[in-house]
């Protein structure tokens, strides 16, 4: 690719990405996107006429490219487990559903990068709003072209015209496309989307700690005690979740049975609390990757909790800089508390 087409492409290449992510919900189907529209639009640069920005062309060509991706897809959507399944009560089976698609989490690093002041003056949505799990999880219950319109109308804030000429549509079509959108959006938040104000008090620093703590001495008591009443746990890629704090409670004492230890280091996903968890057999000094865990809070306590569990959760250690193994003596990993 020559200099000038870098110059000119490579602020953009974050925003992209999160565009992507939210069109389709995984975050290496999202990588693969971004290098599909550079790579398009580096071969066509020679035709870019600067009818428009830039900026906009390069979106053009990645809603498109998302659009196509959807429609080879089998199916149109990621999910996450209580979006396919009533709660469990019984423990899991222990068989992985490979055959259903489910969502990514978000590397909050990718993030950093993308200026607030991208969004246009119509937007509706924050891009700390738009990329937190459950705001992405039901957005893909939406067609295609509708989580197209929302995303480019309502998060980058583009006029109902720039929508329809990007997408090769008429400004009803959009329209109508984005107030069923919004209804569909409604239903799941008929009050706004939740607060995303960034988890930096001290109390809940102090319960980050204490999940940390909880976890690494499995201190399953401990553990409960940070939940709300109604938390859900989900767990891709198994189908089985559970919601409550005694069914929650009951399945971690099932379930930590059968490891002999965890450690887990801080990251952020999806503009929340997270952390990477590596587990151990008996006495073996190797820890092995083992799930990404996403936290909702609300208030004190923890409402929502996903583990993208293994053998799915290991491969996406490498898009958080995380190795998929460590040994007692990696200085990067030790601390006379935990990682915190």
């Amino acid at each position: 690719m020559n200099a000038t087409f870098e110059q000119l492409a490579e602020p953009f290449r974050q925003e992209l990405k999160r565009h992507c992510y939210c069109m389709l919900g995984s975050v290496h189907e999202a990588e693969d996107l971004v290098q599909e529209t550079y790579l398009r639009a580096w071969r066509s640069f020679d035709r870019f006429e600067g009818r428009g920005t830039f900026r906009a062309w390069l979106y053009q060509i990645a809603t498109h490219a998302c659009l196509n991706a959807l429609a080879s897809r089998k199916s149109k959507q990621r999910l996450l487990p209580d979006q396919w399944s009533p709660a469990a009560t019984d423990m899991p089976d222990g068989v992985a559903r490979t055959d259903v698609a489910w969502l990514e989490p978000y590397p909050d690093a990718y993030l950093e990068s993308i200026a607030d002041e991208s969004a246009g003056p119509e937007a509706l949505y924050a891009g700390s709003e738009v990329v937190r799990l459950a705001f992405v999880a039901i957005i893909q219950q939406l067609p295609p072209r509708q989580r197209a319109v929302l995303l480019l109308c309502d998060v980058l804030g583009w006029s109902t015209q720039e929508t329809a000429e990007l997408l090769g549509s008429s400004p009803a079509a959009v329209n109508s496309a984005r107030q069923r959108a919004r209804e569909t959006l409604a239903q799941r938040y008929p009050d706004g989307l939740p607060s995303t104000t960034p988890s930096s008090n001290p109390a809940e620093q102090e319960l980050l700690s204490r999940y940390v703590r909880a976890w690494e001495a499995r201190d399953l008591d401990g553990f409960v005690a940070l939940l709300k009443d109604d938390v859900t746990y989900t767990m891709p890629p198994f189908s089985q979740w559970y919601a409550g704090r005694a069914e929650v409670h009951a399945f971690f004492a099932w379930a930590w049975t059968h490891y002999d230890g965890f450690r887990l280091v801080p990251t952020a996903a999806n503009r929340q609390p997270a952390f990477a968890a590596y587990f151990r057999a008996r006495a073996d000094p190797l820890w092995m990757a083992h799930s990404i865990h996403v936290l909702a809070l609300v208030g004190n306590a923890i409402s929502s909790l996903t583990l993208f569990m293994k053998p799915a959760g290991p491969q996406l250690f490498g898009a958080f800089g995380l190795p998929l193994t460590f040994t007692n003596m990696d200085s990067r990993f030790r601390g006379n508390d935990g990682p915190l």
